[in-house]
């Protein structure tokens, strides 16, 4: 029986989103189940992490192995129509996150690739992936052997017409299956290697350094066609009303994909997963409407962030942990050093196919210009301008010159002794630039160029250089600026201004699912920005209670971060923090790694933890950290305010309607409850204030849609810096307390007064409270440290 379909709907700009982590634990009918209590909320959509079908146990999700079929383990495609039959019963639609860039790696799953592993390049399958069949012998390399095949031979066992090594198994190339095992092994359409080769000899696009996800050529139409239809079935069909795109710089031509997604949804409300760096503009040729906004983020945090405290806080900690320049103790410095690192170990495999090609269109080229290169060089050449992006990639539509400056190809030349070498970088550049050559292998050349220049920078600033540079950990956060945390409330303003400009619709976020630290917990942190000499006098204080438990400090930069991290996550068990900093000292790579582990280092770090921040002088950062309730109150309210109300379309991620501490996944990815459960008077708090805000955008779609204004309110008096106001189309003002302990340090609001628009104006937060002309501050803040007013009168009820 072919089940009930929703009617189809006309594309719509949701008011707000509310993240749902999808899993096995927490599938389509527990999704369903929250309906009712989500609807009360006041959001308008709900936004669902990817619902295709994954490898078996997923915990995410984005290691789809059939794009062709709703996840089963979720309910399947009943569960999810289901789902969107109850929410629409609500009033709600539904947002979906799909992967366009890349399937898992698992044959016995991802029965696409299991074909091409049989069949070869011949396989009708073989267009869906990126590999390189000119590389290995034409074989794809498959890095799962736990040690070097001679160690592994044992293992491998022939069942029929599969392979099978221990739980992986692989297809048999046909009439290969009675050969004695050496010669079948050779005989077959893939290699199986040591994992350790994968550095250095894969021959297939991946996720960053992910050898379990493969690159998939959604350039191709008609493999675009087949990993969208079901999506695209769902939006046409009124299931689905709107797409979150993962990670579109791994593809080989954004631009031209999401010109395409964009015809073929129709036009719907689509945000892409984009970093951009401080000052990078989202290029306006993209057919969407924004970001998934960790832009926005990095300005609501910063504008919590003192400037001036960040300067000595990080005077402190260059005291305390004595980081070389290039290791932690300057951010440039050690982005670049974690840059060179990545780009000839992590990623070795992904330059050298970057060189084989550029190799391939010199010695190719009718252009004698381009003739007479030597591989070594072109390898240099490249590793010396990837390693300086400063974003995450150049695009087909914008201004590369501008990306791979002429200032970056003069530092780059710097590697070679010889001049006439040395003009290899030009060369490289020119063909990146698209100066050089014309054609698809030159095209493509340009698009490898892109994608590899988005893995180094993902891996090198989000995966090394956050986890080495740790003076504030509230800024080494997805699309943060670590080196320069502050934002000044004009900047704030001027960014809130050119949202609502040009991207009105785009989205905003403070938690995610990728995010190191929930918003609560760097609300926490930053704090410290306030308080950096009570924060170093406690260091020193808890050092030397932790060495007198009997642990010393292994790392005094590892020793930093897990005290801040403490102060963040506050009382909690204390598993969470170890399996965060057991994270951290990996991605960071300084003394271990994932891939070279020290078990002696690691066990040094687990003794600290436990003696100093799981133990009793954690007890003492647990006072310090309840002496700052009420400035963290400040910034978690404050920040939950602006979120909701500013340009763009707030996303919630599940429980952030609450207080919610969460450290890095898979901690942050642990299912919650609904309603949430947490009877704390922030927590009650924030509750009330993200009903009243995402009520009022529900109620009010015209005072923060695409048609709606922005301006800046700025307050009068003595403690006017203190003070973040802004007026949404004349109708409604949110005003919220900024660096509260250093107004509570200059005697507090004094005479200062935030001069209102003309007419009468009620604070939704604080029922019966109104203002007319000037509302005096300390008053406006009376009760609550953020304040939303609407307007009233006889057009407007300020009530839902």
């Amino acid at each position: 029986m072919t089940p009930e379909r929703p009617e189809p709907v006309a594309p719509t700009v949701p008011t707000a989103t509310y993240r749902l982590q999808l899993q096995p634990e927490f599938p389509f009918g527990a999704a369903e189940a929250a309906v009712p209590y989500l609807a009360s909320l006041g959001v308008s959509h709900l936004h669902l992490s990817p619902v295709l079908e994954a490898v078996p146990g997923s915990g995410h999700g984005y290691d789809v192995v059939d794009p062709a079929r709703v996840r089963d383990e979720l309910g399947g495609e009943a569960g999810l129509r289901s789902l969107s039959r109850t929410a629409r019963e609500h009033g709600l639609g539904l947002v979906v996150d799909i992967v366009p860039n890349h399937m898992a790696m698992s044959p016995r799953h991802n029965r696409p690739l299991w074909e091409v592993l049989r069949e070869g390049p011949d396989s009708p399958y073989a267009p869906w992936f990126d590999i390189d069949w000119e590389a290995q012998g034409g074989r794809v390399l498959l890095p799962v052997l736990g040690q070097p095949l001679g160690a592994e031979t044992g293992a491998l066992a022939v069942d029929g017409d599969v392979l099978r090594y221990y739980d992986h198994v692989f297809p048999l190339r046909a009439g290969t299956e009675k050969l004695p095992l050496p010669a079948l092994l050779d005989a077959q359409w893939y290699r199986l290697a040591w994992w350790r080769l994968a550095r250095t000899d894969l021959n297939y696009r991946r996720f960053f350094s992910i050898s379990e996800l493969i690159g998939v050529r959604v350039e191709d139409p008609e493999v675009f066609a087949a990993t969208h239809a079901k999506i695209l079935e769902l939006l046409a069909e009124g299931v689905v009303d709107g797409l979150r795109i993962d990670h579109p710089d791994g593809l080989a031509d954004p631009d031209a994909y999401l010109r395409l997604l964009h015809e073929a949804s129709g036009g719907r409300w689509t945000v892409v997963e984009k970093i951009l760096a401080d000052g990078e503009p989202l290029p306006a040729a993209w057919p969407v409407a924004g970001t998934t906004g960790y832009d926005a983020l990095r300005h609501v945090d910063g504008v919590f962030t003192d400037p001036a405290g960040f300067g000595e806080l990080l005077g402190q900690y260059r005291r305390f942990a004595d980081p070389r320049a290039d290791r932690g103790g300057d951010w440039e410095a050690t982005v670049r050093r974690a840059a060179y690192k990545v780009v000839h170990h992590e990623l070795a495999a992904e330059v050298d196919r970057l060189t084989r090609e550029a190799d391939r269109l010199c010695r190719t080229s009718a252009d004698a210009a381009l003739r007479d290169r030597a591989p070594w060089a072109l390898r240099t050449a490249l590793r010396e301008l990837l390693v300086r992006l400063e974003v995450y990639r150049p695009y087909a539509s914008g201004d590369a010159a501008s990306v791979l400056t002429e200032q970056a190809a003069d530092e780059a030349r710097g590697a070679f002794k010889v001049p006439e070498e040395a003009h290899t970088v030009d060369l490289v550049r020119d063909l990146v630039l698209g100066r050089v050559g014309e054609g698809p292998p030159y095209t493509a050349f340009r698009a490898r160029f892109a994608q590899t220049a988005s893995a180094l920078r993902a891996k090198s600033v989000e995966d090394t250089a956050f986890y080495r540079y740790v003076p504030l950990l509230s800024a080494t956060e997805v699309g943060g600026e670590p080196g320069s945390p502050a934002v000044a409330p004009e900047v704030f303003h001027a960014y809130c201004a050119r949202v609502q400009r040009d991207w009105p619709a785009t989205g905003t976020v403070l938690s995610t699912h990728d995010t190191k630290r929930s918003a609560d917990v760097r609300a926490a942190i930053s704090v410290l920005t306030q308080a950096p000499a009570r924060w170093a006098d406690l260091l020193a204080e808890v050092t030397g209670a932790t060495v007198a438990e009997g642990a010393g400090v292994p790392d005094p930069q590892v020793a930093w971060a897990a005290w801040q991290t403490a102060v963040g996550l506050g009382p909690a068990a204390g598993e969470r923090l170890q399996d965060a900093l057991l994270k951290h000292i990996r991605e960071a790579g300084l003394a271990t790694a994932w891939t070279e582990q020290d078990p002696v280092y690691e066990d040094a770090v687990a003794a600290f933890l436990k003696a100093g921040p799981c133990g009793a002088p954690g007890q003492r950062v647990a006072e310090f950290r309840k002496s700052l309730d009420p400035y963290v109150r400040a910034n978690v309210l404050g920040a939950a305010l602006v979120h909701l109300t500013m340009p763009g379309v707030p996303d919630l991620y599940q429980g952030t309607e609450c207080e919610y501490r969460a450290l890095v996944d898979p901690d942050n990815r642990r299912p919650v409850s609904f309603p949430p459960r947490d009877p704390g008077m922030l927590s009650a708090e924030k509750a009330a204030l993200t009903r009243a805000a995402l009520r009022l955008r529900r109620r009010r779609p015209e005072v923060f849609g695409e048609s709606a204004a922005y301006e800046p309110l700025p307050a009068r008096g003595q403690g006017a810096a203190h003070c973040l106001a802004f007026t949404r189309s004349g109708e409604v003002i949110t005003a919220v307390t900024r660096l509260s302990l250093r107004l509570e340090e200059e005697g507090g609001w004094h005479d200062t007064e935030l001069p209102l628009p003309a007419g009468r104006w009620a604070d939704l937060l604080a029922p019966g409270q109104e203002f007319t002309g000037h509302a005096r501050v300390e008053t406006l803040f009376g009760r609550l440290p953020v304040a939303l007013l609407e307007r009233v009168g006889n057009d407007a009820t300020p009530s839902d």
